[in-house]
């Protein structure tokens, strides 16, 4: 589990390609500190496990379906990436409860400028859109946000100047493809308030039982 708290930016040093998975290799320090093989870093919002540790980075796989699902599909040696580790028992929830298992993606739409922020409008699919609420929690790229406004094909967010320092977001234009994972409180409570669907079990009440039972 993740806060949406980025605690470094990284860099990719090199991608492994396979027919239907990749492995990323990773530069950067900070995350590196207690990690270990086969703890979890959020890359751009997606949960992955380290696979291999060195001096100055790590690497991790990526299966054919986080490629499909997410941006890391289209990420290239050199990009900037967020970095999230998994968050200890003992600490602090800065942002909001993240799984790293992103709902889909979404393009950004317009960035503009204002006295103290910087606003970011990005579209999505109906099925991601609807767990989106007005000052409800949105992680992007796994940046833990508040939503700002909301219609029917979009949402914004207003950015400080320290998570515009701090994370890839500086890196984001018009055009570009983000990973979005909306507030997990939500859904659950959805899949909860739905009727329970329960298997049709088929009676055992039938013409040929009830003669063998002495009805007739």
């Amino acid at each position: 589990m993740f806060t949406g708290i980025i605690e470094e930016v990284g860099e990719i040093t090199n991608i492994v390609r396979g027919s239907q998975s990749a492995v990323l290799h990773i530069r950067c320090q900070e995350v590196l500190k207690g990690t270990k093989t086969g703890d979890s870093i959020a890359v751009n919002g997606v949960c992955l496990t380290v696979t291999s540790i060195g001096a100055h980075g790590y690497t991790a796989d990526v299966m054919a379906e986080t490629l499909d699902r997410s941006s890391l599909g289209a990420l290239r040696r050199g990009n900037r990436v967020n970095l999230e580790r998994a968050m200890p028992a003992d600490g602090r929830f800065g942002g909001h409860i993240v799984a790293g298992h992103i709902d889909g993606t979404g393009t950004v739409l317009a960035v503009t400028r204002d006295e103290t922020a910087v606003w970011y409008r990005i579209s999505a699919e109906p099925q991601v859109l609807r767990y989106i609420v007005e000052k409800g929690s949105i992680t992007i790229d796994g940046i833990s946000l508040t939503v700002a406004k909301v219609t029917g094909q979009d949402f914004s967010v207003s950015i400080i100047p320290h998570t515009q320092a701090n994370t890839v977001l500086a890196d984001r234009d018009v055009g570009d493809i983000v990973n979005l994972e909306t507030d997990i409180i939500g859904k659950y409570v959805e899949k909860l308030l739905r009727p329970q669907e329960m298997p049709e079990k088929k009676s055992r009440l039938t013409m040929e039982y009830l003669a063998e039972h002495g009805f007739s």
